[in-house]
């Protein structure tokens, strides 16, 4: 029991930004056991394929930027006929080189309205829009893996506190079976000091279990597999002490929402819709084709004219005619402008929130470790050394047992709290400061 009231001691020096190596419980600690720390998480988290899949989506829109800054390609056509067949003076001869019509042609068409300008810039401006998305995938990304890494830090010290009480349990229920055989006490209370320790068995199972199941959420966050030997974690637990400024009035504001990579991706997308609008309405600008030909006309008596031609179709169409067009590019600049709103209103509900949570969680934090948990510890001791001294009954000793158990559990749920929101927090903060 004073083992473990020293342990909770020592953790509470561990507030900072603490480096402490702690090894995995799943084992004996071996000298080869890989370090995981939260670098390595955040460089895991980099190298993710859904990150590398919104780089290859910039990429992307990379490459239809050249495709639309491109002007329709000319048609190169010929042609080859001969003379009449039945009016030919040389029938017998008629597919000869000599009565061979041959002709050559070059038509292009002219786009006007600002067509290939327009597509273009849209283009350009989804290649904005991809790099905010993918700013946003890499930010979601390593806002998961941190979280990640602190559960699994959080599941393993919780683990590690299970562990203590149950070998405290173990040798309170040794020592109570020893008194009983000596007759110092009854069979009723050395039976239920052996519940007890049975429990906290059970509660070291459990405990297990739930750092195994942190440890595959953050692989899956990560791509990282814990080796058969075992983490060697690295302590990392962010400050507690609130820093001056960026208060809850400084998120109002609205200047962080509109640098979050969301927002801006969600504006860039509704510029882009405004521009397929442009974009459409100039289709009623028609585009003529323009084009000419190089003619050989022989007159069958083996003598060969040569024709030039100029030539220009315009298509005819009505001023309805790309209503739809239009009206499909308004309708999905409308839908654009409502996910906008929509983005605008999540972003500053999630950031007045991330502020929130990280203030109460801090000063939560505080509270726990300024004053309740050095009450617990110092309860906890003294019923020990009374009951050891044969000054209180077993019951009062179980139920200081269980209020410090109660405590370390949520003083340890307060730290994990405190940490994943300071991190949505700080990387929010860091990612919206960053040009």
């Amino acid at each position: 029991m004073r083992a473990l009231l020293g342990m909770w001691a020592a953790m509470l020096a561990c507030t900072a930004w603490t480096s402490e190596t702690v090894h995995s419980p799943m084992g004996q600690a071996r000298p080869q056991t890989t370090q995981l720390s939260l670098e390595t998480v955040l460089q895991a988290a980099r190298e993710h394929p859904d990150v590398l899949a919104a780089t290859r989506q910039v990429l992307a829109a990379r490459a239809d930027v050249l495709a639309a800054d491109r002007a329709p390609a000319p048609s190169l056509s010929s042609s080859l006929a001969t003379v009449d067949l039945k009016n030919s003076p040389r029938p017998s001869s008629s597919w000869g080189a000599g009565n061979l019509d041959k002709s050559i042609g070059l038509d292009w068409q002219w786009e006007r309205g600002g067509k290939r300008t327009l597509r273009t810039e849209k283009a350009q401006t989804l290649v904005h829009a991809a790099d905010a998305d993918r700013q946003e995938v890499l930010l979601l990304q390593t806002l998961g893996a941190q979280t990640a890494f602190y559960e699994l830090l959080t599941a393993h010290q919780r683990l590690q506190v299970f562990r203590q009480l149950a070998q405290s349990a173990e040798e309170l229920a040794h020592s109570a079976r020893i008194r009983w055989v000596n007759g110092d006490v009854s069979a009723q209370e050395a039976s239920r000091t052996r519940i007890e320790a049975l429990r906290a068995q059970a509660d070291v199972q459990t405990a297990q279990l739930e750092y195994r199941q942190a440890s595959t959420n953050l692989g899956l966050w990560t791509g990282l597999k814990e080796p058969l030997d075992g983490w060697r974690l690295e302590v990392r637990w962010p400050p507690t002490a609130l820093p001056a400024g960026g208060g809850l009035a400084d998120t109002m504001s609205g200047a962080l929402v509109e640098a979050r990579s969301d927002v801006k991706a969600a504006r860039l997308r509704l510029s882009a819709a405004r521009q397929a609008v442009a974009l459409a309405q100039s289709l009623r600008v028609t585009d003529p084709v323009v084009g000419t030909s190089l003619e050989t006309l022989p007159d069958g008596f083996g003598n060969t004219s040569k024709l030039m031609a100029v030539r220009i179709s315009i298509p005819l169409v009505h001023k309805e005619r790309f209503d739809g067009e239009i009206q499909r590019a308004l309708a999905e600049a409308a839908l654009s402008q409502d996910l906008l709103e929509r983005t605008l209103q999540r972003a500053l509900h999630e950031m007045a929130a991330a502020q929130q949570a990280r203030q109460a969680n801090a000063e939560r934090l505080q509270t726990y470790e300024d004053s309740i948990l050095p009450d617990a510890l110092r309860v906890a001791e003294q019923t020990e050394l009374a009951y050891r001294k044969g000054g209180l009954p077993l019951t009062d000793l179980l139920d200081a047992r269980r209020t410090l158990r109660a405590v370390q559990l949520d003083v340890l749920n307060a730290k994990g709290a405190h940490a994943k929101a300071w991190t949505q927090w700080q990387l929010r903060l860091s990612a919206t400061s960053t040009p």
